[in-house]
């Protein structure tokens, strides 16, 4: 006779397959609905190992897209009309140009122009606080000490509480409504604050910016498809692209 001891264990149960990556077709199908109409998104996030593939589609097109129309059509264009060119970068500390460039803006500028695009309240509300430090830090000069250090104590503070309290509600209904405009509205006061890189501006100079305004969509999308590490990312790879572009003349 058999026992519940001698009987032969049974194979573990196999894992679940992986889901495949969908294809470049079905994000780039993605992407043209949501540039056609934004909406708010479940980001999939860089832990899906499926999510990685979508993010070299989109960084190929991304990078393929600007440094084979846009960039020649801009060169083109401010050689046609005289244009100057952008003398911001001239204006950093020798060696600080690159890690600026590929480290330090696209962190800042995804956590301003887009960390907060998923519409929770608690986003926005560290959104708010953000803009209220970078208020504080170009008024810092005409502080005294203490009232700066108080300032800065208390703005952290209402930042965690805020957080705290926020972090389990929902995207409001009305922001959902109004993401497609404020999608678009973000996406050119991104590129259009790149304006300031260059020592005067026209009219002339607004297809001088098409290089962000193309970066402003498409990191949008990647923020909201792939999560806010993702577009980070795809901003600092397109960034470095941009640069060996430029150091290799």
């Amino acid at each position: 006779m058999v026992t519940p001891h001698d009987a032969p264990l049974s194979p573990p149960p196999l894992a679940a397959p992986l889901a495949p990556p969908p294809s470049a077709r079905t994000i780039l199908k993605e992407l043209a609905a949501f540039l056609s109409r934004p909406r708010v998104l479940a980001p999939w996030g860089l832990f899906r190992r499926e999510a990685w593939a979508p993010l070299g589609v989109l960084l190929a097109l991304h990078v393929g897209a600007m440094m084979l129309v846009i960039l020649p059509f801009i060169a083109l264009w401010q050689s046609h009309f005289g244009l100057p060119l952008p003398d911001a970068f001239g204006k950093l500390p020798g060696g600080w140009l690159l890690p600026i460039t590929v480290l330090v803006a696209p962190l800042v500028e995804e956590a301003i122009f887009r960390g907060w695009q998923t519409g929770r309240p608690r986003a926005l509300w560290l959104l708010a606080c953000l803009l209220v430090l970078l208020v504080l830090g170009t008024t810092a000069k005409t502080l005294a000490p203490t009232v700066l250090g108080a300032s800065l104590l208390a703005l952290a503070a209402a930042a965690l509480a805020g957080w705290l309290r926020l972090r389990r509600h929902g995207v409001p209904a009305a922001y959902r409504k109004a993401y497609p405009v404020v999608f678009w509205l973000v996406a050119v006061l991104f590129a259009a604050i790149h304006l300031m890189n260059y020592p005067a501006t026209t009219a002339l100079s607004l297809p001088m910016v098409l290089p962000q305004l193309w970066a402003a969509a498409m990191l949008g999308f990647t923020r909201q498809r792939l999560g806010l590490p993702a577009a980070i990312l795809q901003h600092a790879l397109a960034n470095a692209a941009s640069m060996a572009l430029a150091m290799a003349g």
